[in-house]
């Protein structure tokens, strides 16, 4: 039976997040997890990547933020004095000079934050695999995960997709697998670069590692609750 280990959110998209004891999921995902983003004057959110939707600022992954109460906390882990509410136009000044661009942090609009589904979730077998095998330091937080169940077995999670799976009062229908992209391989706060993940993740596991799952039904999640899998759903089937 697998187990909660890990909660995690990220009030603000591509900084560090904080690791919880129990969140409130609605239909978008963990309350306040990717509420917010660092914009720039085209609309598009600080990431590591470049797309449509996104434009590569490594400066961002030397923040990170915390929910405190009603307000969201920023800190520049580089400047122990650094510490601003969201929305705070001292904040957005100070990503506009390290990221050398004119950026704010915004709450979600007409943008999604998220990259596909809701909530995202990586087993302990998958990591421990991936460092034995590719001898890197496997953190979960490279991968930015929501939840880290316990498994017994390697990329046990991936047997899950088309499925449901019972956590805490809340219910996730597992969609797909997580394509990485370089974000794995960049320093972030707390976790140093260390070895080289991407790669060996193309070669033998199409580039993948954690799945995504969407909100099939709200409630709460603890670290220590249960994770029971459901029946797999046929597509059209209503759960």
């Amino acid at each position: 039976m697998a187990s909660v280990e890990q909660v995690w959110r990220y009030p603000v998209k591509s900084m560090g997040g904080e690791r919880v004891a129990s969140a409130a999921i609605d239909d978008r995902g963990l309350l306040g997890d990717r509420r917010f983003a660092v914009v720039d004057d085209e609309g598009r959110l600080a990431s590591g990547k470049t797309s449509r939707r996104f434009r590569r600022r490594d400066a961002v992954f030397g923040f990170v933020a915390r929910v405190e109460r009603e307000r969201v906390v920023v800190e520049d882990a580089a400047d122990v004095a650094g510490s601003w509410d969201a929305g705070d136009p001292a904040l957005d000044g100070h990503l506009s000079k390290v990221m050398g661009a004119a950026v704010r942090v915004l709450a979600e609009a007409q943008t999604p934050h998220f990259d596909q589904e809701a909530v995202s979730i990586i087993g302990t077998a998958t990591l421990a695999w991936c460092t034995r095998e590719f001898g890197i330091d496997a953190d979960a937080r490279r991968l930015r995960p929501n939840l880290v169940v316990t498994t017994d077995a390697p990329f046990e999670e991936e047997t899950w997709v088309g499925r449901d799976l019972a956590v805490g009062s809340a219910t996730l229908h597992v969609v797909e697998r997580v394509p990485r992209c370089r974000m794995v391989d960049v320093e972030q706060v707390g976790v140093p670069a260390e070895g080289d993940w991407l790669k060996p993740l193309a070669a033998r596991r199409e580039g993948c590692v954690a799945v995504y799952a969407s909100v099939a039904r709200a409630g709460e999640v603890h670290v220590g609750d249960e994770v029971h899998v459901g029946d797999a759903i046929r597509v059209g089937e209503a759960r």
